[in-house]
């Protein structure tokens, strides 16, 4: 069988995703860095990949994918035999209850989180560029909105898709990650259900092996 490929950057955050679920399924891979500081990711050949020229693209035999959610879902509905079970195959109900708070995750916490996570991380650390404090408090204030439904979630089932760890989870651990380094990590931290799982999913072997990437 063919490696599958990862054409990404270890600092971005939808590749980071999708190694994740690579390590959890425990899949070989081949990670290919795409030198993005000088634009490799706006023209050939990754372009031919990614018409949209963001990171990351992806690759199992002549499957070739881009958008690092249609990706995670491919491969832990592929290789759903493999590692951990992150989907739920043969119960519609409770595959339905992980794809409403996939649905979350993408168009209710990752606006807020991934802003925050700009401004407050990878502006001032990569560009030199000071916060705006604007931008800042009006994301703060949608994800505390977000974060006060997911404690109540998570009074009701230990993770968000159920009783077991799911790409629910999973899809947030980019963005917890750099949050985590910033002043923002106070919202998490104001709700002792989403501090505890917050801990559980970032402690996660695969998890850890995604962060290693990062000092390579």
């Amino acid at each position: 069988m063919a490696t599958m490929k990862v054409h990404g950057n270890p600092f971005s955050m939808a590749a980071m995703r999708v190694t994740a679920v690579l390590y959890e399924k425990d899949l070989d891979f081949q990670f290919i860095n795409i030198d993005m500081k000088n634009g490799e990711h706006k023209k050939e050949p990754f372009i031919s990949l990614n018409p949209f020229g963001q990171v990351p693209a992806f690759e199992d035999g002549d499957l070739k994918l881009f958008e690092s959610r249609a990706i995670t879902k491919y491969i832990a509905d592929a290789y759903a035999e493999k590692g951990t079970e992150l989907i739920i195959k043969n119960d519609p109900k409770k595959m339905a209850i992980i794809g409403l708070w996939l649905e979350v995750e993408a168009h209710q916490y990752e606006q807020p989180a991934a802003k925050l996570a700009r401004e407050l991380h990878f502006m001032p650390l990569f560009f030199g560029i000071p916060s705006n404090p604007k931008v800042v408090e009006e994301n703060e204030a949608k994800l505390s909105v977000v974060l006060g439904i997911y404690e109540k979630r998570l009074s009701e089932s230990k993770y968000l898709g159920g009783e077991c760890f799911t790409l629910a989870d999973l899809h947030h651990l980019p963005t917890l990650h750099f949050l985590m380094m910033t002043p923002a990590k106070k919202l998490f931290e104001l709700l002792p259900r989403v501090s505890a799982w917050v801990a559980d999913i970032s402690a996660r072997p695969a998890w850890l092996k995604v962060i290693a990437m990062l000092k390579n």
